[in-house]
């Protein structure tokens, strides 16, 4: 607004300072520095829903200008210091400057006109770059979620949360399945979100136990649920890893009676199924905790004796 000037090693006002002089937030001059792009600013809200990084091929295939609008208003981004690009205008990717020029972009929108933005850049991202799918679930998660579509969206927070589990990111998978797990609760209560809640559930106890221990609680609650939702669908695959997890639990936390006894309910699991797989995994977990038990009952002298 040049009311300011350079004098040696400190600023002098040029004129008298009026009130609408200087933005009330920095984000009001963000703001102010978008309307003054025109329908540049329009390219930056549409690229502040897809992230705060892009890349021109997406924006593209969901942006309604055409390719010259489009690329001369990258250009007018770029040119304000709003965004910075990498590699050839036609096939890089751009970068907002900082993350509060992509929150105004973003905010700057109604809710309806981002909800409507974010399923379109989800559709696309299936329908156009199916890669997206395999490295980027969590994306595509995002902006179903924000799109309001969580049936859509619960089954790429579990993916993006076994990916992370995959590069042993167990804080992010917690992250990503916790997130899950909250949708699952605003869905209608079926069979089919009751299963999808137990996947969700067994998936989040690994990376929960080994952030938190075997003796959190927070471990101990994910399979208490894990084996509700199991007795809710009677007879499931899930119950004997759900028991094991539960069995593991208590030996922690020192209750190695009923460590037993769960050790004993997959054990009679396993022989019903007659699995040789199971029956040996049933087996190893049943003897620690039984070994445990008679240390407690038995003194100590017992078992020093030849």
């Amino acid at each position: 607004s040049s009311l300011l000037r350079a004098v040696n090693s400190h600023y002098e006002l040029t004129g008298p300072l009026s009130a609408l002089s200087i933005p009330s937030t920095l984000q009001d001059s963000m703001m102010a520095r978008l309307d003054r792009l025109g329908t540049a600013k329009e390219v930056a809200q549409l690229g502040a829903v897809v992230g705060r990084e892009f890349s021109h091929e997406l924006l593209r295939a969901v942006s309604p200008m055409a390719e010259e609008a489009l690329q001369q208003g990258l250009q007018q981004l770029v040119d304000a210091e709003l965004i910075c690009r990498r590699g050839l205008p036609s096939q890089g990717s751009y970068l907002f400057n900082h993350a509060l020029v992509q929150d105004t972009a973003y905010q700057s929108l109604l809710k309806s006109t981002r909800k409507h933005h974010h399923e379109q850049i989800a559709q696309v991202l299936e329908d156009r770059f199916p890669e997206a799918q395999e490295t980027q679930p969590e994306l595509l998660a995002h902006h179903y979620t924000e799109a309001g579509l969580l049936a859509q969206a619960i089954p790429y927070w579990q993916q993006a949360g076994q990916r992370a589990v995959q590069r042993l990111a167990n804080a992010e998978a917690v992250a990503h399945f916790t997130q899950g797990l909250a949708l699952l609760q605003t869905l209608q209560d079926t069979p089919a979100r009751v299963q999808q809640e137990l996947q969700l559930q067994l998936a989040l106890g690994p990376p929960l136990i080994t952030i938190k221990g075997y003796a959190a609680p927070e471990g101990k609650a994910t399979y208490s649920r894990a084996l509700e939702l199991c007795r809710q669908q009677g007879e499931t695959p899930q119950l004997f890893p759900t028991l094991l997890g539960l069995r593991a639990a208590y030996v922690a936390q020192g209750d190695y009676k009923t460590a037993r006894e769960l050790a004993e309910q997959c054990l009679r699991l396993a022989q019903s199924v007659q699995d040789p797989t199971m029956l040996l995994l049933a087996i190893r977990r049943w003897g620690a905790p039984c070994i445990f038990w008679a240390s407690l009952l038995w003194p100590a002298s017992m078992w020093s004796r030849p």
